[in-house]
């Protein structure tokens, strides 16, 4: 048995991308290939100023935590604390990086695999000393994710590529699940032919189940420019920078692969 401790920076990942994240398919990855969850932590902050004047936010946010509490997962909530600079300008900060950090350690001992759920690139050092001792430490995000963060980590996972981690935009038929067609996913295109006027995107089907992801584990979808929301996207392929969203439709010839239809950039690595 792997045993997996789970640490969610919420803060940083829901200012970056990951807002509307699914904590149920983060566990359900995290756990793969056999992993059993050990430690299921997630860091959120919480401005009680704010909820004390807007009484919305202190139930979306009380309703928040019960709903990750409910799924298995330990809240912790930092206060965000009010001050004013020497220049008398008011700023706000709640930072629960040192929290997460000091529980990942502490309880690494009783872990085989730590997934961290950040960008921020003061985890670099903390990823090196759990790897020294002993532990495989993954690493997922979205945007403005540290370079040398992703370079540390046994294994770096874009959020926006793992299905159903994500919500995705309107899908052409808003019953099928991800991989299924008429949904709508997200892949990297991973070969285009311009003078052939066709291309390949790689996605996953379904959540990915082997201990270690690899791009030779990914579907290949095919695609034509013409189904590019953007014309200009065309000078930027192939790109494994790029993340694409799109519609899975019926293949043009009966038992053809599916096709991407309705190709539009999500954002860039």
């Amino acid at each position: 048995m792997r045993r997996v401790g789970v640490y969610v920076d919420a803060s940083n990942v829901g200012m970056n991308g990951g807002h509307g994240m699914r904590f149920d398919v983060l566990r359900e990855l995290a756990c793969r290939a056999g992993g059993e969850a050990q430690r299921l932590n997630v860091y959120l902050a919480f401005d009680q100023r704010r909820a004390d004047g807007f009484q919305e936010y202190a139930t979306k946010a009380r309703g928040y935590q019960s709903a990750l509490r409910d799924q298995g997962f330990r809240v912790t909530v930092k206060q965000v604390r009010h001050f004013t600079d020497e220049d008398g300008n008011e700023a706000s900060k709640s930072n629960a990086d040192l929290d997460m950090a000091v529980d990942a350690l502490t309880e690494s001992e009783r872990l085989d695999t730590v997934l961290l759920v950040t960008g921020d690139g003061d985890f670099v050092q903390v990823v090196r000393a759990l790897q020294s001792k002993g532990c495989r430490v993954e690493v997922l995000g979205f945007e403005n994710v540290s370079k040398e963060l992703r370079d540390a980590a046994d294994q770096y996972m874009n959020g926006y590529l793992i299905p159903g981690l994500l919500p995705t935009r309107a899908a052409t038929d808003p019953r099928a699940r991800w991989g299924q067609t008429g949904s709508r996913v997200r892949g990297l295109c991973n070969r285009f032919f311009a003078d052939e006027g066709y291309g390949f995107i790689g996605y996953w089907p379904a959540v990915p189940q082997s201990s270690v992801l690899t791009a030779s584990e990914t579907q290949p979808v095919f695609f034509r420019p013409a189904s590019l929301v953007d014309a200009m996207t065309i000078s930027k392929l192939p790109s494994r920078a790029l993340v694409l969203e799109f519609d899975l439709v019926e293949p043009a010839r009966p038992g053809g692969a599916p096709e991407a239809r309705r190709i539009e950039i999500v954002t860039s690595v």
